[in-house]
């Protein structure tokens, strides 16, 4: 057993190295990806993220971009007229359209070992030529039309790129002063050497707003960053848990295997030792009680007391593990009946009464009269008061006393209280005590040590029945058990019915019906 624990635990310690190394090495790659595709060589910045989002806006936009540049180069042709209009319109419109393309054929091959500077300079080179084409649309003027209509146009036209193009090139960092801040420039500077006082009021407006647009790309860029890392942190955490479910569901498996060979292996050696143990208990108790002849010899009849105790101490511990064990595997049944909880008492102290005298203990009991019967299981019951009986007069010293109580609780239940004046039990180490196979340091001490099973299995019975088990000890005050059943357990007294017509009662109705005297 101890092979496979140790295995097990080998195994997990596997599986968890395992992933933290799985999780360093993507994390390193990850970060030299980044170094080798940033121009900056900084650690990566999810500029691979950011180049896919910046092709799906212009992918998006591969109509809408034509079209403006139609309906700009439409109003323009009354001042410039059609045939540098139409020429204009059609080279930006085919740049964007190249651009579209582009950004189209990038997320079609986009795939963790593309060369991203490779791509970032093929659009930059396009963006350049769409931005000539803007510049020559604001350096181109018509102040000798008379009016001031056509300036007005390229005032509007400009701004409505500045904002179009910052949110098509957020997340491609260059983008929008590449585009739109040249012809802003271009323009500002045309209407600043006009010295008329809108039309510089208009060339500032162009500028500021410039950088306005600038400074709102960048916080796109920011967000976007941000939820970036969000979701890889996200997709990170959600590998972790996989893993720690992986681990779990492994470990639950190894267990259920382990209480199932657990099982096997009780019910199998409860048989193999039970056989020979009474096979010794007979003969023992034989040669003790010298039914077949006297022995002649005391210390020869001694020992046969002694093997005979200790073969009685062996088979009480066998059937506690067995307890415990079925209790565990959810596999001990109740065989639910109505008793009187007195009277179970009653018969333990009886029982116990005899070792108490030798060992100059004293039991006093207290019962309140006229209880009713509880809807339980008598053997359980009979076990939970013989354990906490015989833990009481075990470490209750000579001389000492046990009172023990049975009556009514305030919510109407019953309970069953055993008090002594022996040692205690420290407070911390009474969580110890009601764990399986847990005994406290005067237990430890005591020459009666016993498996540590009798607590949890009472406790354990307790609540099978609904109830709630207390343990309160004090050291060098001694320790008071107090079981405690609940009222849905006590069986009400009631009159006897003579009426046939009632025979056909619920089962549990005519149990509370036979329950009185």
């Amino acid at each position: 057993m101890s092979v496979n624990i140790r295995s097990s635990k080998t195994h997990d310690k596997t599986i968890v190295d395992r992933t933290r190394k799985l999780n360093d090495a993507s994390r390193t790659v990850r970060d030299m990806r980044g170094r080798l595709t940033s121009s900056t060589g900084a650690p990566i910045a999810f500029e691979f993220e950011l180049m896919k989002s910046f092709a799906r806006n212009y992918v998006n936009a591969r109509l809408a971009l034509p079209l403006l540049v139609l309906l700009v180069a439409g109003v323009a042709s009354f001042w410039i007229g059609q045939f540098i209009a139409g020429l204009w319109a059609g080279t930006i419109a085919l740049s964007y359209v190249l651009l579209s393309l582009h950004c189209k054929r990038f997320l079609a091959e986009v795939t963790e070992e593309i060369e991203l500077p490779s791509w970032s300079k093929r659009f930059l080179s396009i963006q350049i030529l769409i931005s000539v084409c803007w510049v020559f649309f604001a350096s181109f003027g018509c102040m000798s039309c008379g009016d001031d209509q056509y300036g007005i146009i390229q005032f509007s036209t400009i701004l409505v790129i500045q904002a179009t193009t910052a949110m098509l090139t957020y997340a491609f960092g260059k983008g929008l002063l590449v585009v739109a801040a040249p012809a802003s420039l271009v323009l500002a500077i045309r209407f600043f050497l006009t010295y008329d006082p809108a039309f510089m009021v208009m060339g500032g407006i162009c500028c500021i707003s410039m950088v306005f647009f600038y400074l709102i790309a960048n916080r796109f860029k920011v967000s976007v960053i941000s939820m970036l890392q969000g979701s890889a942190e996200r997709e990170n955490l959600i590998g972790e848990l996989e893993t720690a479910k992986s681990i779990s569901e492994e470990a639950r498996r190894r267990a259920e295997e382990a209480n199932l060979a657990k099982s096997r292996f009780l019910a199998t050696m409860s048989h193999e030792l039970r056989t020979p143990l009474n096979a010794i208990l007979g003969f023992s108790e034989v040669i003790q009680k010298e039914v077949l002849g006297p022995i002649g010899n005391d210390t020869y009849k001694e020992y046969a007391g002694d093997i005979h105790e200790s073969g009685t101490h062996l088979l009480n511990l066998i059937n506690e593990i067995l307890d415990i064990s079925r209790i565990e595997a959810g596999k001990q049944e109740l065989h639910e009946e109505a008793v009187r909880l007195v009277h179970i008492v009653e018969n333990a102290c009886h029982m116990l009464d005899i070792k108490a005298k030798d060992k100059g203990v004293s039991i006093h009991t207290q019962f309140e009269e006229n209880l009713p019967h509880l809807w339980a299981d008598e053997r359980a019951l009979r076990q939970v008061t013989l354990n906490l009986m015989s833990n009481a007069l075990k470490f209750t010293p000579n001389g000492g006393r046990i009172d023990v109580k049975v009556g009514w609780t305030q919510l109407g239940g019953q309970y069953l209280s055993i008090k002594d004046n022996g040692p205690g039990i420290p407070e911390e180490e009474i969580p110890i005590v009601l764990s399986s196979f847990g005994q406290g340091s005067i237990a430890i001490k005591s020459a009666e040590q016993g498996t540590g099973l009798g607590l949890p299995i009472v406790q354990a019975l307790v609540h099978m029945h609904e109830g709630k088990f207390t343990l309160k000890s004090k050291l060098r005050e001694g320790t008071e058990v107090i079981a405690v059943f609940p009222k849905s357990r006590v069986l009400e007294v009631m009159e006897p019915v003579h009426d046939e017509n009632l025979a056909v009662a619920h089962p549990r109705e005519n149990r509370k019906i036979g329950a009185k005297g």
